[in-house]
């Protein structure tokens, strides 16, 4: 899906290079007091650290970095800088104390471009528009609002059992279907319970290509903006066929469901949903501009269903991994799950009370994050920060994936363990809560959080009180050993694996199979 550089493409090269040869020039005439920039590798001239910036799990490179060069490392790119941070300290001081420098996002794109994620307003620009999206957003999915959510996520997790029981061996397709199917009941109304929809071919697709498109220089029109004229019929333009082909897909998966809840709420048909009641809301403003009021329900809308679709799978993935290397904390979650529910199945009433429960999503978080170095701000003015200069557009990254895997504070940090959250049973709040790295920083805090969580506390409680999750036997007959391996890219995924997954006995199947007749 790349576009290779041939003959004919050296003078869009060129170009580019003479582009980045003026910025470059005009950075340096930025910076009148000649403050020293943060330490970093040292680049060439002009090109900076093109050949040896990491494409692949860069937080990992990154973490090697700080090991030399500190907690804040400086490098540029063809004359785009970039800053990685690596401690709590500098996130705080930069995305948190200087927020306004440093809420913005840098321009992506062949993903909100190319792809048609121009509606997801997580990749916004800082700004009124913005803040128009995430107060929306943050009214209709905060978490005093969950309560109401609370129903369809029991009714959806259990419908997961009963499919596990069924099938376990499709554990993972399951999951997806769990969390599409969720998601597009909460968001517009409308349950998914076809395996075989053609949504979650569609979802695959769009996600699918988002992941790709967030590797660093994997496509060369995020260097050269003027590729994204480039006719479809030119040779070596069948990146561009496949994204326009991707775009229509995302249209179709964003926009359709808005307008289809639209038409039911027009003929008092519609299902109680987060996007009817932003629609009734603008009924509710007399004299807004409904065409743009309707926009932004639109786009909170679409950016809630896609983020949510998708990184819950990834953790829940990441959990069944979990479970099955590591034994021992399967079997103190289901003495702490046996204890509580003396043979029913958890519901959200039960979170206080179970704290191992509990201690596991928070480590699932830490051991396994989706977005190891969580969405790139952008400054949007120049700095001076520590007696360094951070010039305008600096590209700022939190290595969230280094201050949850610090050896200093986490103790043998590529084990899972949930204990390290607790002290006499009990939540220890003394230790680096992951919660405040997991999900973004500042201003641009995932505004969805709060349901991830909701989602991963109740499958991973429902799943461990009526399961056991065991490694894949080998060709002997033996347990295989699983390991932690997981994909190199911006979006991480758990690498494909097998586990066995038992009914915890006789009783946990009939107890699954009855939650059939009480929906």
């Amino acid at each position: 899906m790349g576009i290779a550089i041939r003959p004919y493409s050296l003078l869009l090269v060129s170009l580019a290079f003479s582009w980045r040869v003026y910025a470059y020039i005009k950075a340096r005439r930025a910076n009148p007091r000649r403050l020293p920039y943060p330490p970093g590798p040292k680049g060439y001239p002009i090109i900076g650290s093109l050949f040896n910036a990491p494409i692949f799990s860069p937080w990992l490179k990154y973490d090697k970095w700080f090991k030399i060069y500190g907690d804040m490392i400086y490098f540029e790119i063809l004359g785009q800088s970039v800053l990685v941070l690596g401690s709590p300290q500098r996130t705080s001081d930069l995305f948190e104390k200087r927020a306004t420098t440093y809420s913005s996002r840098p321009r992506m794109i062949m993903v909100m471009e190319m792809l048609g994620w121009s509606y997801c307003f997580a990749a916004f620009p800082y700004g009124a528009w913005w803040r128009r999206h995430y107060r929306l957003f943050h009214h209709h999915f905060s978490a005093d609002k969950l309560v109401k959510f609370q129903p369809t996520l029991l009714r959806t997790t259990r419908s997961f059992l009963r499919r596990l029981l069924s099938n376990p061996d499709d554990f993972l397709d399951h999951t997806r279907l769990l969390f599409l199917s969720s998601v597009m009941e909460i968001t517009y109304g409308d349950p998914v319970e076809d395996p075989h929809d053609p949504l979650l071919a569609n979802v695959e697709v769009v996600l699918s290509a988002v992941t790709e498109a967030l590797i660093p220089g994997r496509f060369l029109v995020d260097v050269i903006p003027a590729l994204k004229y480039v006719p479809e019929w030119l040779p070596g333009a069948g990146w561009k066929r496949r994204a326009n082909y991707v775009k229509k897909v995302n249209e179709l998966v964003s926009r359709r469901p808005f307008e289809i809840v639209k038409e039911k709420l027009a003929r008092g048909t519609a299902a109680p949903s987060a996007t009817a009641s932003m629609i009734e809301d603008i009924e509710d403003k007399p004299g807004v501009n409904r065409a743009e009021e309707e926009e932004v329900v639109k786009n909170a809308a679409a950016t809630a269903f896609a983020g949510g679709s998708d990184t819950t799978v990834s953790m829940v993935g990441a959990f069944f991994l979990a479970m099955g290397m590591y034994p021992d904390v399967q079997q103190k979650a289901q003495q702490e799950l046996d204890a509580v529910l003396s043979g029913r199945l958890p519901d959200f009433s039960d979170k206080p009370s179970l704290p191992y429960i509990r201690a596991i999503v928070k480590e699932l978080l830490r051991w396994h994050l989706v977005t190891p170095l969580a969405l790139p701000h952008m400054t949007s003015q120049e700095d001076e920060y520590d007696g360094f200069y951070i010039p305008k557009g600096t590209i700022v990254i939190g290595n969230s994936w280094s201050m949850l895997h610090d050896p200093e504070v986490f103790d043998e940090p590529m084990r899972f363990m949930p204990e390290r959250y607790l002290k006499d049973g009990q939540p220890n709040s003394e230790v680096r809560d992951p919660w405040n790295f997991a999900f973004g920083y500042g201003r641009r805090v995932c505004p969805g959080r709060h349901m991830g969580d909701a989602s991963l506390f109740i499958t991973i409680a429902s799943v461990l009180s009526v399961f056991d999750i065991k490694p894949p036997l080998d060709d002997e007959g033996r347990p295989a050993t699983l390991g932690a391996e997981f994909t190199p890219y911006y979006l991480s995924y758990p690498v494909p694996f097998q586990v066995r997954i038992i009914p915890r006995s006789k009783k946990a199947g009939s107890l699954i199979r009855d939650t059939e007749l009480m929906e």
